[in-house]
């Protein structure tokens, strides 16, 4: 693809997408994540970064991850560096912590931004269906259409009762 055409794919994505389904990532690892793998489940969206404040929500996601999943729940975390710079380290880095530390075991893509002049077409998307993030570990639940359901800002706890009860509102 040239450069020309990537620049117009970015731009104009996010304006013909008809839900996240249209959109791919990049595993943390490098491998393909074409967000149309997760038609029929409910999504879970959260911009993550290793040196926040809010970091040790980790572990309450990869809980409410292993408490929903069988029941179609997938849980996706995007390391972005956009805020505060609280998420320097590369791909490797960021897996091994997250691992290490936090035992996570949902799905990461590869480091990417979530807002600004270099904002990825997924959060373009995101960010017009519910409002840009403000801050690191803000959590977009996605229904099992593809459709944007709610966003949840960064102080919304995983195991906070509106996120839950949302969560298993859009499993049903």
């Amino acid at each position: 693809m040239t450069k020309l055409a990537l620049a117009l794919t970015c731009v104009l994505m996010p304006l013909y997408a008809a839900n996240i389904h249209d959109f791919e990532l990049n595993t943390i690892d490098g491998q393909k994540m074409p967000l149309s793998d997760y038609k029929g489940k409910v999504v879970l969206v959260v911009n993550t970064a290793s040196q926040c404040g809010y970091t040790p929500q980790y572990e309450g996601l990869e809980l409410l991850y292993k408490k929903y999943r069988a029941q179609g729940l997938v849980l996706v975390g995007v390391p972005a560096n956009n805020f505060g710079g609280q998420e320097p380290g590369t791909n490797d880095e960021i897996k091994t912590f997250c691992s290490r530390t936090y035992h996570v075991t949902f799905p990461m893509a590869s480091k990417v931004s979530v807002t600004g002049g270099d904002q990825i077409p997924l959060y373009k998307y995101l960010s017009g269906a519910a409002g840009a993030p403000e801050w690191n570990f803000t959590k977009y639940l996605v229904g099992k259409d593809g459709q944007v359901i709610r966003k949840f800002d960064s102080a919304v706890e995983p195991d906070a009762k509106e996120l839950t009860a949302a969560i298993e509102a859009a499993l049903k």
